[in-house]
């Protein structure tokens, strides 16, 4: 993993473990799952298709070639790993058109494997438009003690913490550096993509940095005066009495929130701000690039619970489901399993 990531603290103490993650992409399996039910009319075509061994830009372009629409009439709701098999949904801006024939799509492009349903909307996809995904992840080369299976239970049951993985960050961390070099106005970025890419790196970056200093704190499951307590329809509340804020904290309905930086004031209040402030002025030019684009201020849990994990391990071979969340990252479960005899070999696995 790159040097972005290996800095941060762990929840679980660092794994023993090791295994390789994406030996083949069979490995690495995500299926998404839309928040809302099709329509069933409108102008939007959706198709969710399954691929293999390739990102999500090209298999969108090469849909709108077979739909003969331009390629920014197609739109989906989440980039996949590239390096996976990965199930996901496309919409298709087909006013007053039939659906089309998706065959020879299929049969001519090697990397997509099948269609599996297609649906009527009155709405194009747009970027979280999910209410999360599911994984099924093989390990092959595990190593790991008695102990591995407590760590899994305690992961499941304790949570990870939410970081943004690696691919957030580009190959060794570039899209970070980038950022800060455009932050000292070493160079103007006038693509809209590249754009986006370093400024949501710039923000990951501090998320993560803050994150990792409450774990080292150990108030990454404790409240502080001031936090800000956020529940799954993203709704907030000041930490005004940190017993009452426990409690709340007891079920997960509720969670302590971290940072994603804007350009307006931080708002915590009290030790919780000051705790933060501290860490992201530290990064005087990620913080010039953020205020400079008038980014507004979000919140993000720290903490990521994996939903509905199991996992089975025979003989050198771990195999581990679970639910996440959109936005969320496998990586970040898998970061506190083992150690990924993989990492360092290929960063251009992944869409970004």
């Amino acid at each position: 993993m790159t040097d972005v990531m290996n800095a941060l603290a762990y929840l679980h103490g660092q794994p023993a473990a090791t295994g390789r993650l994406k030996a083949k992409a069979e490995d690495f399996f995500v299926s998404e799952t839309l928040d809302f039910t099709p329509a069933g009319h409108g102008e939007h075509f959706l198709v969710r298709i399954r691929k293999i061994g390739e990102n999500t830009k090209y298999v969108a372009n090469e849909l709108a070639k077979a739909c003969g629409v331009k390629s920014r009439d197609v739109s989906w709701a989440g980039l996949k790993d590239r390096h996976a098999v990965t199930e996901q949904w496309f919409s298709v801006h087909l006013p007053g058109q039939p659906d089309p024939d998706l065959t020879e799509f299929v049969a001519t492009h090697e990397g997509v494997d099948a269609i599996l349903d297609t649906a009527r909307h009155d709405k194009k996809l747009r970027p979280g438009d999910l209410i999360g995904n599911r994984f099924k992840l093989v390990i092959t080369e595990f190593e790991g003690d008695d102990a591995i299976d407590a760590r899994l239970a305690d992961i499941r049951d304790q949570g990870v913490p939410n970081y943004f993985g690696s691919q957030r960050f580009g190959r060794n961390g570039n899209n970070v550096t980038s950022a800060r070099d455009w932050g000292q106005d070493k160079f103007r970025v006038r693509d809209k993509s590249k754009r986006s890419f370093y400024l949501s790196a710039a923000r990951s970056f501090l998320f993560n940095q803050v994150l990792s200093a409450r774990i080292e704190k150990q108030l990454c499951h404790m409240p502080m005066l001031g936090d800000l307590l956020i529940d799954d329809k993203e709704q907030v509340q000041l930490v005004e009495d940190v017993a009452s804020a426990e409690a709340q904290l007891q079920n997960h309905e509720w969670q302590i929130s971290g940072p994603m930086t804007g350009d307006n004031a931080l708002p915590t209040q009290g030790e919780a701000q000051l705790f933060e402030q501290e860490i992201v002025d530290a990064e005087p030019h990620l913080l010039a690039v953020i205020r400079g684009n008038r980014m507004r201020h979000e919140r993000r849990p720290l903490l990521l619970y994996p939903q509905e994990m199991s996992w089975q391990h025979e003989g050198d071979t771990l195999t581990i489901e679970f639910s996440l969340p959109a936005g969320c990252f496998a990586t970040a479960v898998m970061r506190e399993v083992m150690v990924d005899k993989s990492e360092g070999e290929s960063d251009a696995h992944f869409d970004q």
